[in-house]
């Protein structure tokens, strides 16, 4: 019975790994995956070359001496891809590959600065990536695509009591604290930058001189972008290049007010926000990975994962086609809850047998 049983958690650990790989996991399409595996594997060469610096000369032993690392790189990446979109612990990922916990912290530290130094995809540019907002305004500039900006915030952990700077991160919209950011899409809401990240009390019109994106728009004269009443500053330092909604005429409320004047001024605001919705749907797609909508590691991280997410969103130019629910829906969900409450019945005194049964039938649907 004891051999039965381990061969069953065999098979089931195994089916675990295949299902991480699947966009509801990984939160990028396979394609997608295999481009991204080949894109990053160099990064052991780079990896040597930074370990021949800090020797100051070749290597003392030949090249495959001391322990092996069996956890290869193409699993690395996809521990770290999971981590990232649905928050997976690193106990949970450990109990999947086979691996310590350190093990998956390890791997996640080195290729979460991978995915977070590649930049973003240009759409229909192949092998051109944007990394600064130098590179978004002059893209803006020579293909003549208006910008979408907006902010977006991100709940993380209150700092220790008598931290200086403790209520820099209270935001006076949310009364939380939270770390703020800019996404800047285009016209079909693909993410084309997101960064400038700031505590939450700072308002987004005082990053717009602080991140340099009104030295951007001095630069590039010819470039426009779509903008909320939060950046009204930068509209009018800008009239013509960033144009904010209409302000509400004064005595609109009265009883006495036109109808032409409320109607017309409605109409006003809806036209100006349905042209810069999509970069709202640009950050409601980020907030589909765990770590934006609650970020619970270390705030000096926060910026690397926050790079890390944002370029390889549903939304960017290359993530391919978002994982959408099977036609059934909620029937599908409601049968493989119920399967996994029945397996997990089997193994009560075991929490990692549970974890890795809620996962494998979340990812496979109930057996036929």
């Amino acid at each position: 019975m004891g051999r039965a049983l381990r061969v069953v958690w065999i098979v089931m650990i195994h089916q675990a790994r295949a299902a991480m790989s699947h966009p509801a996991f990984c939160g990028i399409s396979e394609l997608f995956l295999g481009e991204l595996a080949a894109d990053l594997a160099p990064w052991q060469a780079r990896c040597e070359s930074g370990r021949h610096d800090r020797r100051g000369g070749s290597r003392k032993r030949e090249e495959g001496a001391g322990p092996k690392y069996e956890f290869v790189f193409v699993d690395r990446l996809l521990a770290t891809l999971v981590h990232l979109r649905t928050g997976l612990t690193h106990e949970a990922l450990g109990v999947i590959y086979g691996v310590g916990s350190s093990t998956i912290g390890r791997a996640i530290g080195e290729v979460r600065p991978l995915l977070a130094e590649r930049g973003f995809a240009v759409p229909e540019r192949p092998g051109l990536r944007l990394r600064t907002l130098a590179d978004v305004f002059a893209f803006a500039e020579a293909e003549d695509v208006t910008l979408r900006i907006d902010g977006m915030e991100t709940q993380v952990r209150r700092p220790k009591a008598g931290r200086p700077g403790r209520r820099a991160f209270v935001s006076g919209k949310r009364r939380q604290n939270t770390v703020k950011t800019t996404t800047i899409s285009d016209a079909q809401g693909r993410t084309l930058w997101s960064g400038a990240e700031r505590p939450g009390q700072m308002h987004d019109q005082t990053a717009m001189p602080t991140e340099g994106i009104a030295e951007q728009f001095r630069q590039h004269p010819t470039v426009k972008a779509e903008v909320d009443d939060g950046y009204r500053g930068l509209a009018n330092e800008f009239p013509g290049q960033a144009p904010a909604p209409p302000k509400k005429p004064k005595g609109l409320d009265d009883d006495d007010a036109p109808l032409t004047e409320k109607y017309g001024w409605r109409e006003a605001k809806r036209r100006q926000s349905s042209k810069r919705i999509c970069v709202e749907h640009a950050n409601a797609e980020h907030r589909q990975w765990r770590p934006l909508r609650r970020y619970t590691g270390h705030r000096e991280t926060y910026r690397e994962t926050h790079r890390a997410i944002a370029a390889w969103s549903p939304t960017a130019p290359h993530a391919g086609p978002r994982a959408t629910r099977p036609p059934s829906g909620r029937r599908d969900i409601t049968n493989a809850r119920c399967c996994t409450a029945r397996m997990n019945s089997r193994f009560k005194g075991s929490v990692r047998d549970q974890s890795v049964c809620s996962v494998l039938f979340l990812s496979t649907g109930p057996p036929k």
